[in-house]
């Protein structure tokens, strides 16, 4: 009998929690989709305005492997002038095909097999399985509602192993909004800064999407972390950009080298036309991302509100475009929720768990949708509830 030509590895690994939603209600008519982490606005004009005239000229050979060299100048003025984190063009920068790229590349960087590489959850789906795929072994640090949802500094310290070889952070998080505060970032910094050897793996694609009235704050920032931090951002979610593929890692220059190094064998680099477009993003596009923040921000409260007016309770997500309410109180556990909400009242959220076990008894909802579907998913909502 043939032994097939899938590895154990990969047959093992579970399909995901979000897309299983997103391409069941894609079948159905009438659905209501907040599943899907994607801006409902257009890539701004000057930027497709960028990328078609790149093509006029001709523009479309090879970069370099790291990315093109203008868009990696542009992309460490943005991280100074917003972050006050400075990086070189030339060793510091790689431009990847999206930030999913940029998290691959580097775990198969760092990992020798059994590494360990602690994830906080409820995190982005992807994060587990990219480890494992890397022949490392995820050790999961739950967090939780009491808290909003941020890592506690002991939570950390308790997982820690001699294994250890990296900590993966999301703030803002997807998928529950939550953000660190400067004192939260320290006393889980206090921690790392024991253990010298373990690299921190800092996705901060939503790092424009807060809505404290504080700018974001990247660990890289923090005391002592600049040189083992590596920051992971992109284009999808600040510039509407999700099909763009663009995204991009700072961070050490060893640790930057080795990710471009298998960057070239597996992609060669980044789209080019992709890349001209993100120069014009970084340097003229920062008004449009403003705006898009004050919609995101209405749209929140909107939300927020109405759960709480319905009777379900969600803690305030102060950053990215999700809400991570509550449903314990129904008595249904958060697949059986999503799915009979799905066929009875044709709308689609994400079950919790899709994001890790301490996710059961929440669902994630996107709120990156115009405020005619939203209010049309809370009355769905409302109805399933009542009923």
């Amino acid at each position: 009998m043939s032994r097939g030509f899938v590895t154990d590895k990969v047959k093992d690994l579970p399909a995901s929690g979000i897309r299983k939603f997103f391409d069941v209600a894609a079948e159905m008519d009438d659905i209501i989709s907040l599943g899907v982490g994607e801006p409902d606005f257009f890539t701004p004009w000057n930027v497709r305005e960028e990328a078609i005239y790149s093509l006029e000229r001709r523009r479309t050979a090879y970069t370099s492997n790291a990315g093109h060299p203008a868009l990696r100048e542009a992309i460490c003025h943005y991280m100074y002038e917003r972050y006050n984190l400075r990086y070189t063009a030339r060793d510091q920068t790689i431009v990847t095909v999206g930030v999913s790229e940029a998290i691959d590349i580097a775990l198969r960087a760092v990992l020798n097999p059994g590494d360990e590489v602690l994830i906080i959850e409820p995190c982005y789906v992807s994060y587990r399985a990219c480890v494992i795929l890397a022949g490392g072994i995820p050790v999961t640090v739950p967090t939780n509602e009491e808290n909003n949802f941020r890592v506690q500094a002991e939570d950390v310290r308790s997982r820690i192993t001699p294994r250890t070889k990296a900590i993966m952070l999301c703030y803002p998080n997807n998928p529950t909004g939550a953000v660190m505060e400067h004192d939260d970032l320290e006393k889980v910094c206090a921690v790392l800064r024991e253990h010298e050897d373990i690299l921190v793996i800092s996705d901060e694609v939503y790092a424009e999407l807060t809505y404290t009235g504080n700018a974001h704050i990247s660990i890289a920032s923090m005391p002592g972390m600049y040189e083992r931090t590596l920051v992971l951002n992109g284009f999808s979610k600040a510039f509407a950009m999700t099909g763009w593929r663009l995204g991009y890692a700072c961070g050490p220059s060893e640790l930057i080298a080795g990710m471009v190094k298998i960057h070239q064998y597996v992609i060669m680099c980044a789209p080019t036309t992709a890349q001209l477009a993100g120069v014009e993003a970084l340097q003229n596009g920062l008004d449009g991302v403003l705006k898009m923040r004050d919609e995101y921000d209405g749209r929140r409260r909107y939300m927020i509100e109405s759960f709480r007016e319905i009777g379900i309770s969600c803690f305030e997500p102060l950053g990215a475009f999700y809400l991570f309410p509550s449903i314990k109180n129904t008595g249904l556990t958060s697949e059986d929720f999503c799915t009979r909400m799905l066929f009875e009242r044709k709308l689609a959220v994400v079950p919790g768990t899709a994001f890790g076990d301490c996710g059961e008894g929440f669902i994630r909802c996107s709120y990156a949708y115009s405020f005619d579907e939203l209010k049309e998913a809370v009355s769905r909502i409302k109805s399933f509830i009542a009923n």
